[in-house]
C-alpha cells in the first residue's frame, strides 16, 4: 500500500510539473475585475455509505483582477444507508473564510486559495473537527485549444470535500494533497473532465465519521465502525480518480454530474452539483 502511494505521488508530481497543474478554485472567474460576488452551490454524493447533500452559500469581494475574499457557510443533509443502520442527521458545518489570488498568464494560469474554517459544526455528527482548520491549495492550468490540463498541490490540517466527492467523514491532522487531470470542451457549453488525486497524511490523524454504524472496518474505512477514530497516517490516506460532465449554459448556472473511485477505500461514488453565480443577477438589477 505504501509503495502504491509513493508511485501515485511520483506520477502526480510528474503530471503537475509537465502540464502545469490543477483545478481547485471553487468560484469561476468573472469578467468584472472588482466588486461583490455571491454563490450558492447544492450538491450530493451517493455511495454504499448512503447519501450526503451539501448546500453552501458564500458572499465575497473581488478587490481587483488578482485578489478576492469570501465568507461562506455549509449546511449538510446526511442520509446513511438504511441497510447499514446509520442515523440521519442535518446540521450546519464550519463557516469559512478564504483569500483568493489569480494570475492569468499566456504560459500558465496560476491561482491560490487559502481557506480557514471556524469550529462551529457538531463534531459528534462529523460536521466539524472541533478545532480550527485550514487548507491552502495552489492551482495551475494551461489551455491547448479545447483541452485544458490542470493540477493542484496543497497542504492542510483537514481533508476538504469537493463537489465531486462529499466525503462521509472529516479529519483533523496534517496532510499534503495533489490532483492532476484535464478538461475537454466537447460542444458549446459542455465539457468532460477527468483527474487523479492523492492525499498523503503525516503524523497523528483523527477521523470524524458522518455515517458510523458500528460495522467492522473494511479496506481502511474506519469511518464505518466508529464515530471518532484516532491513529496513524494510514487511517486518513486516500487516492483515486474522478470523471465528470460539466455544463455551463450561461454566466449564472453551472451543472455537474460525476463519478469518483477511491482506490484506497474501495469506494465508488456518484455525485451531482448545481452552482449559481448570483453576481450577474444583482449586477443586471443594479443597471
Amino acid at each position: 500500500m505504501k509503495r502504491n502511494a509513493v508511485l501515485s505521488l511520483t506520477a502526480l508530481i510528474a503530471v503537475a510539473v509537465t502540464c502545469a497543474v490543477a483545478q481547485s478554485e471553487p468560484q469561476p472567474a468573472v469578467k468584472d475585475s472588482s466588486g461583490f460576488t455571491s454563490y450558492a452551490v447544492f450538491g450530493g454524493t451517493s455511495n454504499r455509505e448512503g447519501q450526503i447533500y451539501q448546500l453552501t452559500t458564500s458572499l465575497g469581494y473581488d478587490f481587483g483582477p488578482h485578489f478576492g475574499a469570501d465568507v461562506g457557510l455549509p449546511f449538510y443533509f446526511i442520509r446513511p444507508s438504511s441497510s447499514a443502520g446509520g442515523t440521519s442527521n442535518n446540521g450546519v458545518g464550519d463557516p469559512f473564510l478564504d483569500l483568493r489570488l489569480r494570475f492569468p498568464n499566456p504560459t500558465v494560469n496560476f491561482g491560490s486559495v487559502l481557506t480557514g474554517f471556524v469550529p462551529v459544526g457538531d463534531s459528534q455528527k462529523g460536521l466539524s473537527t472541533g478545532h480550527g482548520t485550514f487548507d491552502w491549495t495552489n492551482h495551475f492550468d494551461h489551455s491547448f485549444s479545447s483541452l485544458k490540463p490542470f493540477g493542484d498541490v496543497g497542504i492542510a490540517n483537514t481533508i476538504v470535500s469537493n463537489q465531486m466527492f462529499i466525503r462521509p467523514y472529516t479529519t483533523l491532522g496534517f496532510n499534503t494533497h495533489f490532483q492532476a487531470g484535464a478538461m475537454y470542451e466537447i460542444w458549446r457549453f459542455f465539457s468532460l473532465g477527468a483527474s487523479a488525486y492523492a492525499i498523503l497524511p503525516a503524523g497523528q490523524q483523527t477521523v470524524f465519521s458522518r455515517v458510523a454504524h458500528g460495522a467492522a472496518a473494511q479496506h481502511g474505512r474506519v469511518f464505518e465502525g466508529n464515530q471518532q477514530t484516532t491513529g496513524g497516517a494510514d487511517i486518513a490516506r486516500d487516492n483515486g480518480f474522478s470523471t465528470w460532465l460539466d455544463a455551463s449554459p450561461g454566466r449564472v448556472v453551472t451543472l455537474e454530474i460525476g463519478f469518483t473511485r477511491s482506490m484506497h477505500y474501495d469506494l465508488n461514488s456518484v455525485s451531482f452539483m448545481v452552482g449559481l453565480n448570483l453576481k450577474p443577477l444583482y449586477g443586471r438589477h443594479a443597471q
